[in-house]
């Protein structure tokens, strides 16, 4: 008599896993997939899944800054609060300008983990960043510019200095968008007009990518069908980003065919070590200027790849090491030292950036005026990688500013209150972002 297997006993799964080369295919047309579930070898997803505006209105714009490195406390937390607090060393840098911002302390994310991987919720606030099963939420630039972007020819532009791949902004679906690293490149895009012929291959260009996934449509449903719960999660983002970036192409189509701004300015040229970040992070500053100026975009995001940056050029400083490896500085003289030279020059930059918004005027307010200027980190202190009491400098956009408010250490007040007062001032009636409480007390406009 033939034995009856036991109902219980390992698993043993035998379905070849789907090349990550797949394509969905149709006429003329190939789209590649994401990384799925079912890409990887059935051991190694089991080890995965275990783990945790008015119309004729002035413009308004935000410019949103982070430093993945921070700043170090002792130099960057001013005496006092409110209008009479004292300036500290990296804020006596700014001191020209202290009517024009504003120094916050006592601000963070709640409940963002993950050392590192923290900047990447710099603009969404989305909790957990350090868990398995983490899902990144909205930013406030993408969310600013589907309210308002349509208006300009670039919705939004995101920026980095020196990386590629990392960046602040991400879609309503939680899908990365590349930051563009050469400022040639996006001054390019912004200023350079192409020859009637450029203009009508880019037309084509948009035209022939408007519906790709509509092409596809019977093999990505037949695809979705087959895929587990977390793989038709993730295709049913991408598919949604694809979407997305279709509804973009659509809109700029319209704007290929009108002229781009002139600027008396030559195409700068990018720095090719990326030791000379200072030089990479001053022309970034200046082509967010351009654009804001020539209204080419309202809402720019940059991302200060500190922590994949090697021994900086620092001009009358000798720098050892690299960028990461100083902010861990164990509290050694020597490392703190450059740290200081390192990050005294991100004040010198910024305080020139307020400069040079302040010098463009529109009507009787200045671009500073119109513009607000976030610049922070993910870290309070890289140090040790704590994700609390975060540097913030927050300057412009018609705010009073020249005061420090400091907000309880212990139980800091949402950065995403911050958020929404600043989609306010966008012009969006907003309730809510990610984590907030309300707005952000103390800072009134003017």
């Amino acid at each position: 008599m033939k034995s009856t297997p036991p109902a219980y006993g390992p698993f043993i799964a035998t379905r070849q896993p789907l090349s990550r080369r797949s394509f969905l295919k149709g006429t003329g047309v190939a789209l590649s997939l994401p990384l799925l579930d079912c890409m990887l070898p059935v051991f190694s997803r089991a080890a995965e899944s275990s783990s945790t505006l008015a119309p004729g209105a002035k413009p308004r714009r935000m410019f949103a800054i982070c430093n993945n490195l921070g700043l170090l406390e002792r130099n960057y937390l001013p005496k006092g609060a409110g209008r009479t607090y004292v300036p500290s060393i990296y804020l006596n840098e700014l001191q020209e300008h202290r009517n024009d911002f504003t120094v916050m302390t006592g601000v963070s994310h709640p409940a963002v983990d993950g050392a590192h991987k923290s900047d990447a919720v710099f603009l969404t606030g989305a909790q957990h960043p350090g868990s398995g099963s983490f899902r990144n939420s909205v930013s406030l630039d993408q969310l600013v510019a589907e309210k308002i972007g349509i208006a300009t020819r670039f919705p939004s532009i995101s920026l980095g200095v020196n990386t590629q791949t990392r960046g602040l902004s991400f879609t309503d679906r939680g899908v990365a968008i590349p930051p563009q690293d050469k400022a040639s490149e996006v001054f390019k895009q912004l200023f350079l007009q192409g020859s009637p012929a450029q203009i009508e291959a880019q037309v084509r260009q948009l035209d022939s990518g408007r519906s790709i996934l509509d092409s596809l449509s019977e093999q990505a449903k037949k695809l979705q069908n087959k895929a587990g719960p977390r793989d038709r999660d993730r295709l049913d983002q991408y598919f949604s980003s694809v979407r997305d970036l279709e509804h973009r192409m659509q809109v700029s189509r319209g704007w290929e065919y009108k002229a781009k701004p002139v600027v008396n300015v030559p195409v700068p040229v990018d720095p090719n070590s990326p030791a000379e970040f200072m030089g990479k992070v001053k022309l970034m500053y200046q082509l967010a200027q351009l654009a804001f100026e020539t209204d080419s975009s309202r809402t720019i995001a940059l991302f200060l790849d500190s922590a994949a940056s090697p021994a900086l050029d620092i001009p009358g400083a000798t720098i050892t090491e690299g960028y990461h490896n100083l902010s861990h500085h164990s509290s050694s003289p020597d490392r703190l030292g450059q740290l200081k030279a390192i990050e005294t020059w991100h004040m010198k930059l910024l305080a020139k950036l307020y400069t040079d918004l302040k010098a463009v005027h529109e009507g009787e307010d200045t671009l500073l005026d119109r513009t607000m200027v976030l610049y922070g980190s993910n870290f309070g202190d890289s140090n040790t990688h704590v994700t609390a009491n975060l540097p913030l400098i927050f300057a412009g956009g018609g705010f009073k500013h020249g005061q420090h408010l400091e907000f309880d250490k212990t139980r800091n007040t949402p950065l995403a209150n911050l958020y929404v007062t600043m989609m306010h001032r966008m012009g969006i009636d907003a309730d809510k972002f990610s984590s907030s409480t309300g707005t952000l007390r103390g800072l009134e406009m003017t």
